[in-house]
């Protein structure tokens, strides 16, 4: 069960003092008549980040579309009505979304199922061509592709872009409605250069780029890089992502076939945080059966003093690595549940990863870890990163994850920080129920309409 101060952290939150104008105001548009100065639990399509909910609580807080009128709250069913809702990327007026079911973003705007042969029509692009005039044994490993079939696949990249990535503008919230089994499959939220944004209750499917780019240059034997990620967020402030569900569940990489001896990548991040994004906060999510799950920080060179983000009462289950890899901001990551047991194909090679002089505070998380895997696994970096913080837990044992990970790695992680945490709402000093607690708590279809 929760802990006391994090039951009272979630009844704040859904405190609303609702006054004689809102009243006034929603006689006007036919709403519900409260009398002044009443008090109820506000639905859940107007609840804004309480107050220390971690980073994104700081400053001006994260409160998304709660101020929406009538004309700027929608309800939405397709990728048609999504766009729409949507609007301008560059419009600021508070808006409401509310998704009722499952979006398939790979349909056009009647609702026909699109594949990845209609974003290649008409580009010159074909994968045994590209494979042919790319082949390192002709082509050579020392340099990108480039030429007719890179044009092409680049061409038929940006017409699968066109459908599949949601701009979302400011001081919005998207959330789903509950019952509705609502969701995002195959499409991405682009949430760049906006402040205040919330998501919440959805689950995202199978982020899939028909069209990965080979790069020879990319590690020792080359890599097939992929473009979307399901939430992605870039030069972006003060959001909340919260009880959502990130899954590869339709497409698991098991199936993917090997090029070049390598792995045909479509998916890359579920939930990145980069290009000096900031005040970010991500509670109550489940983030499983996904290799390169969340990036902070896209680059080891970003400057210092943003990439500040909370990851707080989430499980990580099933995920091959990032969760999170971080690079140069203070990241807290308290009360997560890491199942790192092999799930759909997907094993584990690190969970936490602490680069680039990023200063992470780890407190009070559970892993649970088979036999077949060590401690020392748990963890990364590249010997300039931190990772401070105590009482977290493999298979209940209180253990220390850096001492086990400089035992066994000579570019060592450092154990201080620059900074103390104090946005840390509804923290559990005893990670041990965390795992029963989460089960029933954290992902997409938990949270009601009250």
């Amino acid at each position: 069960m929760a802990s006391a101060s994090h039951r009272r952290s979630l009844r704040k939150r859904r405190t609303l003092v609702v006054s004689a104008a809102v009243v006034a105001a929603g006689v006007g548009a036919g709403a519900l008549v409260l009398s002044a100065n009443a008090t109820s639990a506000p639905d859940l399509y107007h609840q804004t980040l309480a107050a220390k909910d971690g980073w994104a609580s700081s400053g001006s807080g994260t409160t998304g579309g709660t101020k929406a009128d009538a004309a700027h709250t929608f309800t939405v069913a397709t990728r048609a009505q999504l766009v729409k809702a949507l609007g301008s990327a560059s419009d600021t007026t508070p808006r409401i979304i509310k998704v009722k079911g499952t979006i398939d973003a790979n349909t056009d705007d009647s609702g026909k199922k699109l594949a990845c042969a209609d974003y290649a029509a008409g580009t010159g692009y074909s994968l045994s061509a590209y494979l042919k005039a790319f082949d390192p044994s002709t082509y050579g490993r020392s340099k990108l592709p480039s030429g007719t079939q890179e044009r092409a696949r680049a061409a038929a990249q940006k017409k699968q872009a066109a459908n599949i990535v949601f701009k979302v503008p400011a001081n919005t919230t998207i959330v789903g409605v509950p019952g509705t089994k609502a969701g995002i499959t195959g499409g991405m939220l682009q949430i760049q250069k906006v402040d205040n944004v919330i998501v919440r209750n959805l689950t995202f499917s199978d982020t899939e780029d028909c069209f990965p780019q080979w790069d020879p240059t990319d590690g020792d034997s080359g890599n097939w890089n992929s473009e979307y990620d399901a939430v992605t967020l870039r030069g972006a402030t003060h959001v909340w992502a919260d009880h959502n569900t990130f899954t590869d569940a339709g497409h698991f990489d098991s199936t993917n076939p090997k090029y070049y001896g390598r792995e045909y990548q479509v998916h890359d991040g579920e939930l990145d945080i980069t290009k000096s994004s900031d005040l970010v906060t991500a509670e109550h999510n489940q983030f499983t059966s996904h290799d390169k799950t969340m990036l902070i920080g896209s680059s080891d060179s970003e400057p210092s003093g943003k990439l500040r983000v909370t990851l707080h009462h989430n499980i990580w289950k099933g995920i091959v690595q990032r969760a999170p890899l971080t690079r140069v901001g203070q990241v807290h990551i308290y009360n997560n549940v890491y199942d790192v047991t092999p799930l759909n194909g997907y094993a584990l090679q690190y969970s936490i990863n602490s680069r680039a002089k990023a200063q992470v505070v780890a407190q009070n998380n559970y892993w649970t870890v088979p036999s077949s895997i060590k401690t020392s696994k748990l963890l990364s970096g590249d010997g300039t990163g931190s990772v401070a913080g105590s009482g977290n837990l493999v298979n209940g044992t209180t253990t220390d994850l850096v001492a086990a990970y400089n035992a066994a790695n000579s570019k060592k992680i450092k154990t201080t920080v620059n900074w103390t945490p104090t946005l840390t709402a509804g923290l559990e000093t005893n990670a041990r129920n965390l795992p029963a607690e989460l089960a029933k708590t954290a992902g997409a279809g938990v949270l009601t309409a009250s």
